[in-house]
């Protein structure tokens, strides 16, 4: 019997119930139609599996595919082998214009526009997406409907305006609005007003080689977001990001509105229900007089070993494009609030009356322009730098220091500016000094409270107490 090739498949382990065990059934599905492969998924702490995958390209044994998130796609890109040649290489280069690959069609011209810019640079995909989030608000509408607010604010001002009049209910929730302190936030606010976090174009256009986290767009939404929360308005728990304690919130009607990811459709629909209230979805608001500037994505993305064999590059390929055929991207999406990533999922879930027996589903994909029934906003590449990361940390500990320790957002901000660039440069330094070896540069306490944000732990948050 002719020994089977191996494909090592290392993916990042979100703990979400179910979900390491579905890669797996993929896999074993994959081999049946593939005797001639043995896919081998690895789950590992997304902590941790940058330095992991690190250390094994150290040894000579790197993945042939490897998840990273979305947030150090510049790093993955720059990454480097023992021997200086580049770590991974470029997805559809590998792809060669090929329309099938091992029997499997080739999906990549049928990614979600927005989706595909950003995992590309010159027109060149890099790396295969995999998991893909929007950004929502959700209302709890029977409060809202109690307030007189028929629908969802689309912008700043009408979420002052809903608190206001949430306020102002006898017996109604403490708090108008909350959303966590994480770095999604932050870019979503300056998309929505046409913003950018770094030079060239975000870093799309050259490397990037400044950040400014004192914009005009920051600072707007800095100075908006401080004055929520000292009306009383905005609910501020004191952690960074405390996923848990925003969904519990929201669980436990002590808010009226809940600004947050398009992957906690599913927990914040669990949360309505058994807390007996109907549930609204709309879109990220927008802020007044701007003509809305984007959305952006966030997740992860699967990316192609360098230098492999043509069988076993083949294989991954081949494998990439099984987990994003119409039927498996479908059956992502349902399981775990996942957007769509290709035309053809989204149109299939349509078909089979997915989206309208659940139309709350249907925004985060249109949003993106999943459909021809999109919104038509251009879609928000994102930034593009090293230590994009660390960034976020920096804006996140700013944030904070003006919610809770008053702080002034332009000295603050400017302050986090600096020490956002001395990140930039000193990455930009190693890597020219010494390669970039372990791509994700992401700190622990970048994802401290991610574990509540997973599994049990946050159904346990939505069962509500009240």
């Amino acid at each position: 019997m002719t020994a089977r090739t191996v494909i090592d498949v290392w993916v990042a382990d979100l703990t979400f119930p179910g979900y390491m065990d579905r890669l797996h059934r993929l896999g074993a599905e994959f081999e049946k139609a593939h005797p001639e492969y043995r896919i081998n998924i690895e789950g590992r702490d997304f902590r941790l599996l940058s330095q992991q995958i690190a250390e094994a390209a150290e040894e000579g044994r790197p993945p042939a595919v490897a998840e990273y998130y979305f947030a150090v796609t510049q790093a993955a890109r720059d990454s480097r082998a023992a021997d200086g040649r580049p770590l991974f290489t470029s997805v559809q280069k590998a792809i060669a214009g090929r329309n099938e690959i091992l029997g499997e069609p080739v999906v990549v011209d049928d990614l979600i526009p927005a989706v595909r810019e950003y995992y590309s640079v010159d027109g060149d995909l890099t790396s295969m997406p995999a998991v893909v989030t929007a950004m929502l608000i959700y209302g709890n509408q029977t409060v809202l409907d109690k307030a007189g607010i028929g629908s969802l604010p689309t912008t700043w001002g009408e979420i002052e305006a809903a608190c206001e009049a949430v306020a102002a209910l006898e017996g109604g929730p403490s708090h108008g609005v909350t959303w966590s302190n994480h770095g999604l936030f932050f870019q979503q606010a300056l998309a929505v007003q046409g913003g950018e976090l770094a030079d060239n174009a975000n870093g799309r256009a050259g490397r990037a080689t400044r950040v400014d986290l004192s914009s005009k767009e920051m600072l707007t939404w800095a100075e908006w977001w401080r004055t929520l929360h000292s009306s009383g308005h905005y609910l501020y728990t004191g952690k960074i990001p405390d996923w848990e304690g925003n969904i519990k919130a929201f669980a436990d009607q002590d808010v009226a509105l809940r600004i947050t990811s398009s992957n906690d459709l599913n927990y914040m629909a669990m949360a309505a229900e058994n807390a007996g209230f109907e549930m609204s979805v709309g879109r990220f608001p927008g802020r007044e007089g701007e003509p809305y500037g984007g959305n952006i994505i966030a997740g992860t993305s699967l990316w192609l070993a360098n230098g492999l064999d043509e069988v076993t590059q083949d294989g991954a390929l081949a494998f990439m494009q099984f987990l994003n055929n119409p039927r498996n991207a479908a059956d992502r999406h349902i399981a775990s609030s996942f957007v769509p990533v290709t035309r053809s999922s989204y149109r299939l879930l349509e078909d089979e009356g997915w989206f309208d027996a659940n139309p709350y589903h249907r925004l985060a994909s249109a949003q993106l322009g999943s459909s021809t029934e999109g919104e038509g906003v251009p879609p928000c590449r994102g930034a593009l730098f090293g230590d994009f990361a660390g960034a976020q940390d920096v804006m996140t500990r700013a944030m904070d220091d003006v919610l809770q320790r008053g702080a002034e957002p332009a000295e603050r901000f400017a302050e986090a500016t600096v020490e956002a660039q001395e990140l930039l440069e000193a990455y930009e330094k190693d890597r020219v000094d010494n390669g970039v070896r372990d791509p994700q540069s992401l700190r622990v306490e970048y994802f401290r409270d991610a574990e509540a944000y997973t599994g049990a732990q946050l159904e346990d948050a939505v069962k509500g107490t009240k």
